[in-house]
């Protein structure tokens, strides 16, 4: 029996961005669930200075709850690593696993610009330089196919700077469930997820994976990253 793969997708993007995940998930057996969080996406109209991180967490509590989901290989990518990490907390008894993608690793209390101290100051200006809170899309990485850069370009739209500054607050104490970090090889001089690398690779509870791609294998390695998927879900982990 196939998986139930529920993506909790990065910042600027939308459940769109998986596109080109459906066809390999269904040929081999499982279901990928795509949501789109609040102003982003095709509810980018429903964007508003008050949008945060807590609203992106129950954005997906409330796609696990009314498609009553279970068993969940849960994905965060990015900042979906923020969201991914509240949903787990808040719905433990139905995450079978969690696989972050090149993704933030939240603490109790840290937001993501606690994780990414360098950008705080240009993210806050990018904000203020606008509407006066949001900001706009990160550059995507130089090896993104032109095909690909305009599909992207054309879909991202600008962020609630709230996203960033709200602080992940975690009910039930520290995750214990199985949790496997994916790290992108093809970093930026940044490298602004080598620390979560370097943790997943450190810490008890963890299994680390490596992918030679950038930052969003989803859309530029998207076979690569299905072949690791079915690997890390293979290996046993709802035992």
């Amino acid at each position: 029996m196939g998986a139930t793969f529920l993506v909790c997708h990065g910042a600027w993007s939308a459940g769109w961005a998986w596109k080109k995940m459906h066809k390999p998930m269904q040929a081999a057996g499982h279901r990928l669930v795509t949501p789109s969080y609040t102003g982003l996406g095709e509810r980018a109209h429903l964007a508003d200075p008050s949008i945060d991180l807590e609203t992106h967490i129950q954005d997906i509590l409330n796609v696990i709850k009314y498609e009553d989901l279970r068993d969940i290989v849960l994905i965060g990518h990015s900042y979906g690593g923020m969201v991914a990490t509240g949903v787990a907390d808040r719905a433990r008894d139905r995450i079978a696993q969690l696989i972050y993608i090149d993704a933030f690793v939240p603490e109790d209390g840290q937001s993501l610009l606690d994780l990414n101290e360098p950008a705080r100051q240009r993210m806050q200006e990018l904000a203020k330089t606008g509407d006066g809170w949001r900001v706009p899309p990160n550059p995507t990485p130089p090896d993104t196919p032109q095909a690909d850069l305009e599909w992207l370009t054309e879909r991202r739209v600008d962020m609630p700077i709230k996203c960033f500054l709200t602080p992940l607050k975690l009910h039930g104490g520290r995750l214990t469930l199985p949790r496997s970090y994916i790290y992108a090889k093809r970093i930026t001089p940044a490298d602004t997820f080598g620390q979560f690398a370097k943790r997943a690779k450190s810490e008890p509870g963890w299994k680390y994976y490596e992918i030679d791609a950038s930052h969003s294998p989803n859309v530029t390695a998207p076979e690569a990253l299905m072949a690791l998927l079915e690997k890390i879900v293979s290996n046993g982990l709802y035992n």
